[in-house]
């Protein structure tokens, strides 16, 4: 890449105009920040997530208006032990009277006691619709606490689908502000190891968390296209801090770089324009060309992730490409100040890749072993993967510091017919005759009840028959139970009339299902369009299928990892979880596009300084050699900073989180040691110059190694 580039010209004109890019940038993340206050972030409905054979049950009743009124459930219990009847009956008065008082509250039912005389049960329904209920419910909740606080010998607790969501959500708040609270200091802390001065380890801190503010502003009027599904401030985070400061250390290290070699701040700056800046533009397109793989998935929630990652990493690019530059101009040599004495003499006694060079030895000089190794070592790490199981998300995955999913499970526990529900819908003459027929085979099949009460609720030609059942949600037994509803009991009853089957448990079902069904045409997108992307780049057809082969071996590590970590219960202990016995549906799919694009992240460099060597008539031996440890101390330094940030998300207590969390660390891991440090160099040694076929790379000009007619990637 010559002087004359994009990203050079960019550089320059930050170089030669820092307090206007400075400044430009400032007003860029206000106006963000000023987005995200004026502009409320739109949230998917439920409607959005509507697929299947569940989505056509839930069109069919709502066509008909027999859609439930949303409910909440307060449950008494004794933690002695057996319910005190007196004392539950004098609570149940009290809260009868608290809600009849609360104006979201349509009716109060009558307690329910549970058949093990351990519990109680008080239905309360809701006026208006879903979006009311989560609107009021803080209401219903102050009431149940009040009357809590007046019968301290009791434990008494509500959930409902209003309060579940509303838990579910301060948790997510809560790990949010965890994350940040963590990944902020101990990001800076790795800078500074790197660099060992305070303001060089600051700026790419400072500009990544300046990249995530400003992605969550502009993603706010995106959201009214592609709605928050609930995951998108942690995905920005996560992926924002890991790439923002990614993209800066690799402009910081090479203008660092270049300016030991005696060069000026200015020539620096161009330099590492034309060297990283551009490493980092092709790196921030692998990563929206992975995450727009999501987009294949036609998943709301995907799409949302996909939209709000696609514009962090865009904003950590151009910051990365205007105001960095800018400031390392302003700095000079002061971005070496104040030195930390004994970590700056560290980093000069090792030296750049001091630790690497040691490590690439034996791998350089036993190539064929080295790649044998490796692939054993990758092949035993992915095995388990065979077995990965992919369940929908439900309360075995709710973590339960939750007061709500700790409600939830004690009442499905107490009281069977109050688990998870199918709506059995029907729609023609023979509708109810079906139905009842349905209800009576259901319930002799013992894998399902009814609800004390529940009725077939009619309008029209359209009749709905509400279904329990006895399994966890999360169970093979429960999703087998479904099966045979769907597959015998129901269709040998109402044969002549259109029916679907539905309900939270058959959404969650049909959700993961579609999934999985769109995984091979998410996997397929992206391997096609970064294959054609880094054979574009590189203008050679064996480093793009060498790369995907690596990206599928990191991948495949990954996922059996996943396997090994949270489908048994070893590692509950250590991440503080409890092993649900899957992994969540989404989270392959999720995993996969995002380590595509992050291995990119510093493939593209390495691949770029070890062919800067073969320009320069280096052997393919010798190019990768200085190649690998020329940029050993930034691809450590980025690596540690992905897996730290990762391992955050670990510790946190949705299992989502902590699946996303263990799976992105160990594969960047993975990839950064094992892959790059290995597999990368065996073979592009054994490869030689055919690494590069059909480009017949021919050595540079002793001219091109001045900083005026560089030669890059």
């Amino acid at each position: 890449m010559s002087r004359g580039s994009m990203t050079v010209r960019v550089a320059r004109w930050s170089a030669t105009h820092p307090w206007r890019a400075i400044g430009l940038w400032m007003l860029l993340v206000v106006v963000a920040v000023g987005l995200m206050i004026a502009v409320p972030k739109q949230a998917t409905k439920a409607e959005d997530t509507w697929t299947g054979q569940s989505g056509t049950a839930s069109e069919l009743i709502r066509a008909a208006g027999l859609e439930d009124k949303p409910g909440e459930t307060v449950l008494l219990t004794d933690p002695d032990g057996p319910l005190d009847r007196a004392a539950a009956t004098t609570a149940f008065a009290q809260l009868q009277q608290k809600l009849a008082a609360v104006d979201a509250v349509d009716t109060v039912g009558e307690p329910i006691w549970a058949e093990n005389g351990k519990a109680a049960l008080l239905p309360v329904t809701l006026k208006g619709n879903a979006d009311d209920a989560a609107d009021n419910v803080d209401k219903v909740l102050a009431a149940t606490s009040e009357v809590q606080q007046a019968n301290p010998s009791l434990t008494i607790a509500q959930a409902g689908e209003a309060s579940l969501d509303q838990g579910i959500w301060k948790q997510v708040g809560a790990d949010l502000a965890r994350a940040e609270k963590i990944s902020l200091p101990l990001t800076f802390v790795l800078m500074l190891l790197a660099f060992g001065a305070l303001i060089a380890a600051g700026i790419p801190v400072l500009l990544a968390f300046s990249a995530v503010g400003a992605a969550l502003g502009f993603y706010a009027p995106l959201s009214y296209l592609f709605p928050d599904g609930g995951s998108v401030a942690n995905v920005v985070l996560l992926i924002g801090m890991a790439v923002g400061v990614d993209y800066s250390l690799f402009y910081l290290k090479r203008e660092r770089e270049e300016r030991q070699r005696g060069r000026s701040t200015v020539d620096a700056v161009e330099i590492a324009a034309a060297t990283s800046g551009h490493s980092v533009v092709v790196s921030g397109l692998a990563v929206i060309v992975s995450m727009a793989g999501l987009y294949v998935a036609q998943d709301p929630v995907f799409s949302s992730m996909a939209t709000a990652t696609i514009v962090v990493v865009a904003v950590a690019v151009l910051g990365s490409l205007t105001v960095l530059p800018a400031l390392l101009v302003k700095l000079g040599h002061r971005v070496d100040r104040p030195r930390v004495p004994l970590l700056w003499r560290l980093n000069r006694r090792i030296g750049p890749g001091g630790i690497s060079r040691r490590l690439l030895a034996p791998v350089l000089r036993f190539p064929k072993v080295a790649l044998g190794l490796s692939i054993v070592a990758v092949v035993a790490l992915a095995v388990p993967a065979l077995g990965m199981k992919t369940e929908p998300g439900g309360l075995s995955t709710l973590p339960q510091s939750i007061p709500e999913v700790r409600t939830m499970t004690a009442l499905q526990q107490n009281f069977p017919s109050e688990g998870m529900s199918y709506d059995v819908v029907a729609k023609g003459n023979d509708a109810v005759t079906g139905l009842t027929e349905v209800r009576r085979a259901a319930v002799a099949s013992k894998e399902f009840v009814v609800t004390p009460g529940s009725e077939i609720r009619q309008a029209g030609d359209t009749a709905v028959l509400t279904l329990v059942s006895v399994r966890p949600d999360t169970s093979e037994d429960a999703r087998a139970a479904l099966d045979r509803l769907r597959d015998d009991v129901v269709p040998s009853a109402l044969s002549s009339v259109q029916w679907a089957v539905g309900g939270q448990s058959a959404q969650s079902v049909d959700y993961g299902q579609h999934q999985r069904d769109q995984l091979p045409y998410v996997i397929a997108f992206v391997l096609v369009l970064t294959l054609v992307m880094m054979a574009a780049t590189f203008r050679s057809l064996a480093i793009a299928v060498v790369t995907t082969l690596l990206n599928l071996a990191s991948v495949a590590a990954c996922f059996g990892v996943l396997s090994l970590v949270f489908q048994h219960t070893w590692a509950e202990g250590l991440l503080d979880f409890t092993s649900p016995g899957f992994v969540v549906s989404w989270i392959p799919v999720f995993l996969f596009v995002i380590l595509v694009g992050l291995s990119m992240d510093y493939h593209v460099f390495v691949l770029g300084r070890i062919r800067e060597g073969v320009q320069a008539g280096l052997s393919p031996r010798e190019a990768v050699r200085k190649g690998i440890t020329e940029s050993a101390g930034v691809v450590t330094s980025a690596a540690a900073v992905m897996v730290s940030v990762f391992a955050v998300f670990a510790t946190l207590g949705m299992m989502e989180m902590k699946q996303m969390g263990v799976g992105l660390a160990v594969a960047v891991l993975i990839d950064a040691t094992l892959v790059r440090i290995v597999m990368l160099p065996s073979i592009l040694v054994l490869l030689g110059r055919f690494a590069w076929w059909p480009n017949k790379l021919s050595a540079a000009r002793p001219a091109a190694t001045d900083d005026r007619e560089l030669v890059s990637v």
